[in-house]
C-alpha cells in the first residue's frame, strides 16, 4: 500500500485479522475485548484511551523507524477506529446495563424481604363467637410476575394442619399492581382454644393468570399461639419462598370443616334436643368448587333403626346455615349409654351422595366432644353449643347414604 505524503494509514478490522492469522510470525493479540467490546465492570482502556480528553498522539512517521514498529501503529489505528465509530464514554455505561435489567429468576433468593415483597395484616382471635377475623390491609413492593413488570396479586389463606379445600378463603384480585391495597377482613369460623394452641396460618399472596396457572409469588406463617383472646395484633412481614408442607399427618384425620352443634336435656319434656345450627369451610366436593350440604344424626346404639334425622339440604355452599332441632325421647340416665354420631354430605343428583365428614359425641369420645357431651348430661334444661372439627373417617360409620 503506497501513501502519500502526510497522509494517515488506516486499516479496518477484517484486514487486520486477516494479517494476524497469514502464516509467518504470529503477533499475540493484544486483547480480544478490544475487539468484541462488552463491558459489564467498565470502560476497556483502548475505548477510554481514544475517547478521552488527552492530547492526542503523533501522526506515525513515515521516514524514521524500522519496519516492526508499523504494526504497533496498525494496533492503536484499530482501537482509535473502534473508539471512534463507538459510542462515547457517557453512553457505554447505558448501553452495558441493559442486558442487566432481565429479570433473573434465581435472583429474587437472595433478598426475599426486598425482593418478594412486604405484606400488612392483622389478627384478631374473637374468644367468645369462636372466630378468627384476619384483615388484609396492603402488599408493598411485590415481585414483578407478569410481562408488563407488574402483577394481579390476590391472598389467600389456610389453617394448618387441616385441608387445603376444606379451609381456604382468599381476597378479591387486584390488577397491575406492586402495592396492592385490599382492605378485607376474611373470617374463620368454629375456631376453638385448642386450635389456637395448634394451629398455624398459612397467608400467601399470589398472581392471578387468566390464561395459566395462578403463579405464586411468597408466604408467611403465623402460629395462632402467638396470639392473645380479644387483642388484635398487626403484622408488617417479609414475604418468603414456598415452604414445604408437612405431609406426615394422619390422614385418618384430615379435618374437612366444621360443625356448630347445640345439646340440651329437656327435664320437662324427658328428651334430647339437638340443634344442628350451621357448618363452616367444608371440603368441595362438586366440580364447580361448592357442595350441596346436609346433616344426618343418629342416636346410637340403635336397635330400632328410627333415630335418624336429616336437614334440609343447601344448594352450593361451604358455609350452609341450618338451625334445624331434632328431639330424642330418653331417659337422662341412659345418655351416658348412647353416642351421637353425626355426619354432613354432599347431595347428588342420580348417584350416590359423598361423604364430607363427621363426628362422634358421648362418653367414649376425646378432647372437646367429649366434654360437649359431659356438660350437656351435667347441665339440664341449659343449651350449651359447640363447635367441632369434622374428619374424613368415622369410627363405626357406614360411609354410604
Amino acid at each position: 500500500m503506497t501513501l502519500r505524503k502526510g497522509e494517515k494509514m488506516t486499516i479496518s478490522i477484517q484486514e487486520h485479522m486477516a494479517i494476524d492469522v497469514c502464516p509467518g510470525p504470529i503477533k499475540p493479540i493484544k486483547q480480544i475485548s478490544d475487539y468484541f467490546p462488552r463491558f459489564p465492570r467498565g470502560l476497556p482502556a483502548a475505548v477510554g484511551r481514544s475517547s478521552s480528553g488527552s492530547a492526542p498522539r503523533p501522526a506515525p512517521s513515515q521516514t524514521s523507524g524500522s519496519p516492526a514498529e508499523h504494526p504497533r501503529d496498525d494496533e492503536e489505528d484499530v482501537d482509535q477506529l473502534f473508539g471512534a465509530h463507538g459510542a462515547t464514554p457517557a453512553e457505554q455505561p447505558a448501553r452495558s446495563q441493559a442486558p442487566e435489567e432481565l429479570v433473573d429468576p434465581e435472583g429474587y433468593e437472595s433478598d426475599d424481604c426486598t425482593a418478594l415483597g412486604t405484606l400488612d395484616f392483622s389478627l384478631l382471635y374473637d374468644q367468645e363467637n369462636n372466630a378468627l377475623h384476619c384483615t388484609i390491609n396492603k402488599a408493598k413492593g411485590l415481585k414483578p410476575m407478569d410481562h408488563n413488570g407488574l402483577a394481579d396479586p390476590y391472598v389467600k389463606l389456610h389453617l394448618l394442619p387441616g385441608a387445603s379445600k376444606a379451609n381456604k378463603l382468599r381476597t378479591k384480585t387486584l390488577r397491575n399492581t406492586l402495592n396492592p391495597t385490599w382492605n378485607e377482613t376474611l373470617t374463620y369460623y368454629g375456631i376453638t382454644d385448642e386450635d389456637m394452641i395448634r394451629k398455624t396460618l398459612r397467608i400467601s399472596v399470589c398472581d392471578e393468570d387468566k390464561f395459566r396457572h395462578n403463579e405464586f409469588i411468597g408466604e408467611t406463617r403465623i402460629p395462632l399461639k402467638k396470639l392473645k383472646p380479644n387483642q388484635t395484633k398487626n403484622f408488617n412481614i417479609c414475604l418468603e419462598k414456598q415452604l414445604p408442607i408437612d405431609k406426615t399427618e394422619d390422614k385418618s384425620l384430615e379435618e374437612r370443616g366444621r360443625i356448630l352443634i347445640s345439646l340440651k336435656y329437656s327435664s320437662q319434656k324427658q328428651g334430647l334436643q339437638v340443634g344442628i345450627m350451621r357448618c363452616a369451610h367444608l371440603a368441595a366436593m362438586d366440580a364447580n368448587g361448592y357442595s350441596d350440604p346436609y346433616v344426618k344424626i343418629y342416636l346410637k346404639p340403635d336397635e330400632d333403626k328410627k333415630s335418624k334425622h336429616k336437614t334440609a339440604v343447601k344448594k352450593k355452599t361451604l358455609n350452609p346455615e341450618f338451625n334445624e332441632e331434632f328431639f330424642y325421647e330418653i331417659k337422662h340416665g341412659d345418655l351416658a349409654k348412647k353416642t351421637l354420631e353425626v355426619t354432613v354430605w354432599d347431595y347428588d343428583i342420580g348417584k350416590s351422595n359423598d361423604f364430607i365428614g363427621g363426628v362422634v359425641l358421648g362418653i367414649n369420645a376425646k378432647g372437646e366432644r367429649l366434654k360437649h357431651w359431659f356438660d350437656c348430661l351435667k347441665n339440664k334444661d341449659k343449651k350449651i353449643e359447640r363447635w367441632h372439627t369434622l374428619t374424613n373417617e368415622l369410627p363405626g360409620a357406614v360411609l354410604s347414604d
